[in-house]
């Protein structure tokens, strides 16, 4: 049995677009068992995305990890008897890197079964990570999953890279509303030019933000996470997420941002974390939509193969 662990990932954090995100200690973790009584591969979800998720070799861990391996040798799925159990905290389609773990468990899973030791060698995973930027088009949110902590990464000759930025643990208050956004609808909504002030003023907050995670400096963080980028399109297409958005910030959060391409915010505060996110979940339900909140911690940990 191989058992990978994956955590939740916040990216963007206001204005880093698409290049900077963290590591959240909520975690996905997805075995691979042998089971002879299966024919090909069978899916088991448990949890989050349990009735919803496919239960076959559509399922986004397998359809990764087959894909992986056939670029290495000649794969038959209707030889293999494995079962793929997922368990999942993590939250479908929430903006918190659901489709990100699945993709780096994936890739994980296809490298164990193909050369073991390359995951625990740096060069090992910078290969991972550059399948998975490949995959997803970017790496705000599997870099901080794959390497834990607050990443930043670039893409240079078509290959990552990430540096991971030694922050002060935070606490943060991440709320979802139970909406199906699309992603590419998400991206759809972003126009195709940006002004040069645009992007001069997220190019020096973004700088910010990230000094200011480094540092634990809330009151920094106030002061520079605000977006032109990305937000001021994506929130005004989620009922009651600006609204949602100055209730946390009534309620005693610093500073608010979208949690990747949303649905889902991101709350940063000293204290009062629980009353900041019922605050954001009785704003979404004012807007007819069903909302969770969870108080979470940073994590350095990144992706794992374990017990």
């Amino acid at each position: 049995m191989i058992r990978i662990h994956v955590p939740a990932t916040s990216a963007n954090l206001g204005p880093g677009f698409d290049a900077m995100g963290i590591a959240l200690d909520l975690w996905n973790t997805f075995e691979l068992r042998e089971d002879p009584a299966v024919q090909g591969i069978a899916v088991e979800t448990r949890g989050e995305g349990a009735g919803v998720l496919a239960a076959d070799s559509g399922h986004l861990v397998v359809r990764t990890m087959l894909e992986e391996l056939s670029l290495h040798a000649p794969f038959d799925v209707r030889s293999a008897h494995y079962r793929v159990i997922c368990t999942n905290a993590v939250p479908v389609g929430s903006g918190l890197g659901s489709s990100s773990t699945a993709t780096l468990a994936g890739l994980m899973l296809a490298r164990h079964l193909l050369e073991p030791a390359s995951l625990n060698s740096a060069a090992g995973r910078q290969r991972i990570l550059a399948r998975a930027c490949e995959i997803e088009g970017h790496g705000d949110n599997v870099a901080p999953a794959l390497l834990g902590g607050l990443v930043v990464v670039a893409m240079r000759d078509g290959q990552p890279v990430a540096e991971n930025i030694p922050m002060v643990p935070t606490t943060v208050t991440v709320c979802v509303p139970q909406l199906h956004f699309l992603t590419s609808h998400a991206r759809a909504v972003l126009p195709a030019t940006y002004s040069r002030a645009d992007a001069v003023f997220n190019i020096g907050r973004a700088a910010l933000v990230v000094e200011a995670l480094r540092r634990g400096d809330l009151a920094l963080l106030a002061r520079v996470m605000e977006d032109r980028i990305h937000e001021p399109y994506r929130m005004p297409a989620i009922p009651g997420a600006m609204q949602a958005r100055q209730a946390a910030l009534s309620a005693g959060a610093i500073a608010v941002a979208m949690s990747g391409a949303g649905p889902g915010l991101i709350a940063f505060s000293a204290d009062r974390h629980a009353q900041i996110g019922e605050a954001m979940v009785q704003t979404f339900a004012e807007f007819g939509l069903t909302a969770r909140a969870w108080t979470l911690q940073t994590t350095e940990q990144g992706a794992w193969m374990g017990e």
